[in-house]
């Protein structure tokens, strides 16, 4: 009798238990990530990278390229499943972010920075960037408009460069006004 009340005993506490064991395990694995989701991340590390001169224009630019080719591959598969993702669609885009989150990465900690310079030039493009910066963060640049406009400053920076390197390390004053 005693060994059958200890059963039920162990049984009752187990059956009363188990809830809140399993709404524990429940509340401590996070939710995954949705794709929309994710790419807001994405954005904000790039949006970060470029704020902080940790990405540059070049390696903004393929970044957001990279991430409105994924974009434009998003929008193909759900037209092909009337607005929806399928299950291999999620998996095959969770791959491709992950390898995006990667590069991300890589590119923010390789040492490259963006080197604005000093004067007014120097001002001038680190105002571009922080502006880039912020619409990327607040969502008013598309990753195209992002690439487009970094893709822009890379070929300035170039031709900054191209210009210091044929007058000795400086800009001249015509140069500085073009």
């Amino acid at each position: 009798m005693k060994v059958m009340n200890a059963v039920l005993t162990g049984a009752a506490l187990f059956i009363l238990s188990a809830p809140a064991i399993f709404a524990q395990s429940a509340t401590t694995n996070d939710p995954p990530q949705t794709v929309q989701q994710r790419k807001e991340n994405q954005q904000d590390r790039i949006g970060q990278g470029v704020q902080s001169g940790q990405l540059t224009a070049g390696e903004t630019k393929n970044l957001e390229t990279k991430e409105a080719g994924l974009n434009k591959e998003e929008r193909t598969m759900r037209s092909e499943d009337d607005g929806h993702l399928t299950a291999a669609d999620r998996t095959k885009l969770n791959n491709q972010q992950n390898r995006l989150s990667n590069r991300i990465y890589d590119d923010k900690h390789n040492g490259a920075v963006q080197n604005n310079g000093a004067g007014e030039i120097g001002q001038r493009k680190e105002n571009q960037q922080d502006r880039i910066a912020q619409g990327v963060k607040s969502g008013q640049l598309t990753p195209g408009e992002t690439a487009k406009l970094e893709k822009q400053q890379q070929g300035i920076n170039r031709e900054e460069s191209g210009m210091r390197e044929a007058n000795g390390g400086k800009l001249r004053v015509q140069t500085r006004k073009h």
